[in-house]
């Protein structure tokens, strides 16, 4: 009788730890150095949910997305958690908006937001 209860309260718990798996929103890690940032190009789906994580090398940037309104502060040593979730598709341009020396106006990227 063990047996039986231990089966009948393990399928609802594994099945309740799957959905919440499937329910965990995905991250996407860019990283930040001079004079770039990896990957340059970042592409994710319209309307689901995603976690920017942030990180820098080298020294303090920034990573700013004017079309989607996002702006954030990338300190060494720390990671810099952005929620996004896109609400119109294409091609948007970020860049860093902290000088960070000559090379700096090279430091950009793509986030493409696909239907």
């Amino acid at each position: 009788m063990t047996r039986r209860f231990m089966m009948m309260l393990g399928v609802p718990l594994a099945l309740a730890a799957a959905r919440l798996a499937a329910e965990t929103t995905p991250e996407v890690r860019i990283g930040a150095k001079k004079f770039a940032f990896h990957p340059n190009k970042v592409t994710v789906k319209l309307g689901r949910p995603v976690v920017l994580v942030l990180t820098s090398e080298d020294r303090i940037h920034g990573l700013k997305l004017p079309e989607l309104g996002l702006r954030a502060e990338i300190v060494p040593g720390q990671e810099t958690r952005v929620s996004l979730t896109p609400q119109k598709a294409g091609s948007f341009a970020f860049f860093c908006d902290v000088f960070c020396g000559d090379g700096h106006e090279d430091m950009d990227g793509t986030l493409v937001v696909e239907a």
